[in-house]
C-alpha cells in the first residue's frame, strides 16, 4: 500500500475534533475521583485593610461540609519561583492583609459542589478597611521606572521634534480587559500515599504550574504530576499557577480527599489575570513630505501590590518605523486591584492602538494617504540594531492588503463617503509582534506496527497544537497522518514551555523536528551493518522519509519499511528525543509577524451606532504549517481585537475596588452579529532564524484591529476617539 504523508502547509482539519464533539475530550473540570470532594473560595469584600476575625461556625456546621481553611489558621506556604513569565503570585492566605477586593480568605471544603458554595457564603468576615489605591494617578502609589530595563533612547529626540514641520502629540488611553475563556478555570488536586501528587488543572503551562507547585509545598518535582490534555480556551488566563490552584492543592492535603476547585465567572475577574489599563502619551513629528524625524512613546500601567507583570506597553514603537530619534517610557503604578497578567497579544494590543492612532493623525495633518505615510517610513532594517530582517513582507502586506480591501476607492475626506443612513469609512494600521520561543523537548517512537507516537508537555488551548504537531510528524516520518499520534499536556513527557506569546508552535515544532531526525538517525545506526538492508552506510543527509519507511534520496524505490528494519532485528519500536533552543542569528534581526489590518466601518448618522462591516487581514506569519489552523487564528484574534474596539471593558467600582461587570451579561464581548466579513491571507515565507521557519500568529490577529476601527471610524465621521472602546456615545 503506498502511504503519502500530508505535506506541511496543507489544511489538516483538527486530528481531535472527534473527540471534542462527542464529549470524549477529558478537560480538568470532568475528571472525578472516588471520594472526591469540592472546594469553594470566600472572597474579600474590601479592596484595602485587614482580617480582623472570621467566624466559621455557620459553615463548619453546614450539610456535607469537610473543612474551612481561613487565612487566619491556614498553614504557611512559600512564595512560587521565578519563572519565564516572572514571579509566581504569592500563596493565598498567608496574612490577615487584604490587598484588594476578591483576594481569597478562606477555603471551604464539602462533599458537593453546590454544598461548598453555600457554605462560602456562610462564612462571616470583619475587617478594618483602609481607602484603597484604585486609580493610576493616585498620589500615594508607588510608581516604578523601566521596570524591565527596556526603555529605548536613539538619538537626539528634542533635536528630531525640533526638526519636524508637523509634530503630533496625544495621549491615548485603553481599560482593562478580561481574559473570560469559554472554560471555567478549574484544578483537580490529588495526594497519594506515598506523598506525591496529581494535578489536572486548566492551565497553559503543566511545567510551570509543576515547579510553582513544588516550590510553594516543599514537594520534589519528580514527585508532581500535572496534567491538561485539553483546555477550554485561555488567551493567556491560564499562563501562570494562580491562587485558586494552590488552594485546591491546600484542601487536598488538609482533607486527605481529592478535591475539585472550579471558579465562577465572577471569580475569574479576580483570580486569573486581566489585561491591565494604560495611559500612553505619543508624540510624532515629520517633515513635510512624510518622513518621520522623531518618536516618543511614553505609557504608564498598574500592577498589583505585591506582584509583577510584564507589560512594556511603549517597546512596540522602538522597532515599527524607521525613525532616526525615539524615545520609549514605560512605568508601573502599583494599586489595590488584582493581579493583571497577559492576554492575547499582550503590550502590542494596547500600544499598537495609540501608535497607529498616532500615525493616523499625523497623516491628516500631513494630508497624506495613511498607507502611503506607513510605507515612506518601512524599516527595512531593525531599527533597534540596524541589521537586516531574518524576515519582513510588511511591504507585500499592505501592497496585497490595499488591493484586495480597494484601498484605492477611499476618498480622503472625513465624511465623504456615505451608504444610504450610514457614514462609511475605511482604516488601516500595521501590526507587529516580536518573536518568542525558548528552549522545548520532544520524543518520537515507531512502533512495531509502522504507527509513530510523538509527545511532549505542551498544551492546545484551541490553536490546533495536536493538529499541527500531527502533520509535522507525519510528514517528516513519511507516514499517513492517521499513523501518527501525538500526545501533549503531560508533565511526564519532555519538558515543554508554554502556550503563549505565539512561541510554542516554533520551539515544539523544532523540538518535533529535532526528534524525527533523531529517530531517523536511529533506523540508520540499526542498518548501519545490515548486509540485508539498502540503507546499509548511508548518512542522514542522504536519505529521505516516504511510504511509511526510508529510502535513498531522490529514489523512492531504494529504501525498507520501519517495519521491515524493526521486525528483523527483533525490536519492538524504536525512540529518539529532539530539542530545540532559542535561533541567536548573528547578521539578521530575528523578525516575528508581522501585518497590514485594513476595516470598513458603518456608522449610523444620527445614532452613532459602529458597525464592523468588513475586514481584510494579510499576514507574514512565515512558514505556515497548517492553512485552517493559521488562518483560525487571525479570525479568531480579529473577533478579539473588535471586542476590544468597541466592546470590551472591566469596570472597577472607584470607591470599593468590586468589579461591576463580572458577568457575562454585563461585560460586553463580540457576538455573531457583530463579526463582519473577512479576508485573511498570508505572504512571504519561510523565516530564516529556525530550522522551520515559522513564526507565530496567535497574538497577531489581535494586533492593529483597535487602531484600524478607530482610524475608520475618524474616516467616516470626523471625530478622533482616542480612548478603547469606542463607543456611541462619544460620536453623539
Amino acid at each position: 500500500m503506498t502511504i503519502t504523508a500530508p505535506r506541511i502547509g496543507a489544511a489538516l482539519d483538527r486530528v481531535e475534533a472527534p473527540l471534542k464533539v462527542t464529549g470524549a475530550a477529558l478537560y480538568p473540570n470532568d475528571v472525578s475521583y472516588p471520594g472526591l470532594a469540592h472546594a469553594a473560595p470566600v472572597r474579600a469584600t474590601i479592596a484595602a485593610g485587614r482580617v480582623t476575625a472570621i467566624d466559621t461556625a455557620e459553615a463548619r456546621a453546614a450539610e456535607g461540609v469537610i473543612a474551612v481553611v481561613t487565612a487566619l489558621d491556614a498553614p504557611r506556604l512559600r512564595r512560587g519561583p521565578v519563572t519565564l513569565l516572572g514571579i509566581s503570585p504569592p500563596a493565598p492566605l498567608q496574612d490577615d492583609r487584604i490587598l484588594h477586593y476578591g483576594q481569597y480568605v478562606a477555603v471551604v471544603v464539602a462533599d458537593t459542589a453546590e454544598q461548598a458554595r453555600h457554605a462560602a457564603s456562610l462564612v462571616a468576615v470583619e475587617y478594618a478597611e483602609d481607602v484603597p489605591m484604585l486609580d493610576i494617578g493616585d498620589p500615594r502609589a508607588e510608581v516604578e521606572d523601566d521596570p524591565w530595563g527596556m526603555d529605548v533612547d536613539r538619538g537626539d529626540l528634542e533635536a528630531g521634534l525640533a526638526e519636524a514641520d508637523v509634530v503630533i502629540d496625544e495621549t491615548y488611553a485603553t481599560p482593562d480587559n478580561t481574559n473570560n475563556p469559554l472554560g471555567l478555570m478549574s484544578t483537580v488536586a490529588v495526594w497519594h500515599g506515598d506523598g506525591s501528587l496529581t494535578v489536572h488543572d486548566a492551565t497553559q503551562w503543566p511545567h510551570g504550574v509543576r515547579m510553582s507547585l513544588a516550590e510553594t509545598f516543599g514537594v520534589p518535582e519528580s514527585r508532581i504530576r500535572v496534567l491538561a490534555p485539553y483546555v477550554g480556551g485561555g488567551f493567556g488566563a491560564g499562563l501562570r499557577a494562580w491562587q485558586h490552584v494552590i488552594l485546591a492543592v491546600l484542601a487536598a492535603r488538609e482533607t486527605g480527599r481529592p478535591v475539585k476547585l472550579v471558579l465562577t465567572r465572577p471569580e475569574m475577574f479576580t483570580g486569573v489575570g486581566y489585561r491591565p489599563e494604560s495611559i500612553q502619551r505619543i508624540r510624532i513629528g515629520a517633515t513635510r513630505d512624510g518622513r518621520l524625524t522623531a518618536l516618543a512613546h511614553e505609557a504608564i500601567a498598574p500592577v498589583a501590590l505585591e506582584d509583577d507583570n510584564f507589560e512594556a506597553v511603549s517597546h512596540t514603537s522602538a522597532r515599527a518605523y524607521a525613525c532616526p530619534n525615539v524615545m520609549t517610557r514605560d512605568r508601573q503604578v502599583r494599586l489595590n486591584i488584582p493581579c493583571p497578567g497577559s492576554m492575547r497579544a499582550p503590550t502590542e494590543a494596547q500600544g499598537n492602538f495609540a501608535l497607529e492612532s498616532a500615525m493616523d493623525e499625523l497623516a491628516v495633518d500631513l494630508g497624506i494617504d495613511p498607507l502611503d505615510l506607513r510605507l515612506r517610513n518601512f524599516a527595512g532594517t531593525d531599527p533597534l540594531t540596524g541589521l537586516p530582517w531574518s524576515s519582513n513582507a510588511l511591504r507585500e502586506c499592505f501592497a496585497r492588503g490595499a488591493e484586495l480591501f480597494g484601498w484605492s476607492r477611499r476618498t480622503p475626506e472625513p465624511g465623504s463617503m456615505r451608504d444610504g443612513h450610514w457614514r462609511v469609512g475605511y482604516g488601516l494600521a500595521g501590526a507587529s509582534y516580536p518573536p518568542y520561543q525558548v528552549p522545548c523537548q520532544a520524543r518520537a517512537s515507531l512502533q512495531h506496527d509502522g504507527s509513530a507516537f510523538v509527545r511532549s508537555a505542551a498544551t492546545d488551548i484551541g490553536t490546533g497544537t495536536y493538529t499541527v504537531m500531527t502533520q509535522l510528524a507525519a510528514e517528516l516520518l513519511g507516514l499517513d497522518v492517521a499513523r501518527v499520534r501525538f500526545d501533549l499536556g503531560d508533565t511526564d513527557m519532555p519538558y515543554s514551555p508554554q502556550a503563549g506569546g505565539s512561541g510554542l508552535t516554533g520551539a515544539l515544532g523544532n523540538a518535533v523536528r529535532s526528534a524525527c531526525r533523531q529517530l531517523l538517525q536511529a533506523f540508520l545506526d540499526v542498518v548501519a551493518d545490515d548486509p540485508e538492508s539498502p540503507l546499509r552506510g548511508l548518512t542522514l543527509d542522504e536519505v529521505e522519509a516516504g511510504g511509511g519507511g526510508i529510502h535513498r534520496a531522490g529514489d523512492p524505490g531504494s529504501g525498507e519499511a520501519y517495519t521491515a528494519i524493526l521486525a528483523r532485528h527483533d525490536l519492538a519500536e524504536l525512540s529518539a528525543d529532539g530539542r530545540s533552543t532559542p535561533p541567536t542569528p548573528d547578521t539578521t534581526a530575528w523578525a516575528g509577524a508581522f501585518g497590514a489590518r485594513f476595516v470598513e466601518v458603518r456608522v449610523d448618522a444620527d445614532l452613532g451606532v459602529i458597525r464592523v462591516a468588513r475586514v481584510v487581514s494579510v499576514i507574514d506569519g512565515g512558514r505556515v504549517l497548517n492553512a485552517k489552523t493559521a488562518t483560525s487564528q487571525i479570525v479568531g484574534g480579529t473577533v478579539g481585537g473588535i471586542g476590544q474596539a468597541l466592546f470590551e471593558e472591566t469596570v472597577t467600582d472607584e470607591g470599593t475596588g468590586r468589579i461591576a461587570n463580572a458577568t457575562f451579561g454585563d461585560y460586553l464581548i463580540p457576538v455573531n452579529a457583530d463579526v463582519p466579513d473577512m479576508e485573511v491571507v498570508f505572504v512571504g515565507g519561510p523565516d530564516t532564524a529556525t530550522p522551520l521557519g515559522t513564526k507565530g500568529v496567535g497574538e497577531i490577529g489581535l494586533v492593529g484591529i483597535a487602531a484600524a476601527v478607530a482610524n475608520a471610524v475618524h474616516h467616516a465621521t470626523g471625530r478622533r476617539l482616542r480612548s478603547l472602546p469606542l463607543t456611541l456615545d462619544a460620536l453623539l
